[in-house]
């Protein structure tokens, strides 16, 4: 699954890989391995990359991560994927849960009409043997499920329409 950041005003997208030394990092039009992380607890650890290790030091707070390395402190921002595709549909009375991978649908939790929270569970998928829950992006009411337990679907696939309340 790719995962966005933001950095100084600048988003990354980026995604790991396997490989037999660790993971690759996918990053733009690079390639960087062997990568890997070595967690030493309490908010520090040491990444290596491309055989060079580096200690780090961490904190996480919700979407936002501070992390220091080389001296230097970088903030970073997550944007969730789920979120980011939920409000890819032009229309400002709708909001869609997209699949973030290829996959199939494992249960279905809500049917149509029915209000839902932000962050409530829509559905749970599996992708490559790893299930995933799919979850509300904001409050709204579940307007049309478009696969059904046991159906596959691609990548960025709508999964679950909502509208939002009130409309």
């Amino acid at each position: 699954m790719k995962h966005s950041f933001e950095v100084d005003g600048v988003d990354y997208q980026l995604w790991l890989s396997p490989c037999q030394q660790g993971y690759r990092l996918h990053l733009r039009d690079k390639v960087i391995a062997p990568v890997a992380f070595s967690y030493q607890g309490d908010g520090c650890g040491v990444l290596t990359i491309a055989g060079e290790s580096e200690p780090v030091k961490f904190a996480i707070d919700g979407d936002v991560i501070h992390v220091h390395i080389r001296g230097r402190t970088r903030i970073l921002h997550y944007r969730d994927p789920l979120r980011t595709l939920a409000c890819a549909d032009n229309e400002e009375d709708h909001l869609v849960a997209r699949a973030p991978m290829p996959g199939v649908v494992v249960k279905t939790s809500v049917s149509p009409g029915q209000l839902v929270s932000a962050g409530a569970a829509l559905m749970t998928i599996e992708s490559m043997k790893l299930e995933t829950v799919i979850r509300s992006p904001q409050d709204g009411v579940v307007d049309r499920i478009h696969f059904s337990e046991g159906e596959s679907f691609e990548r960025d696939a709508v999964l679950v329409m909502l509208s939002k309340e009130g409309r």
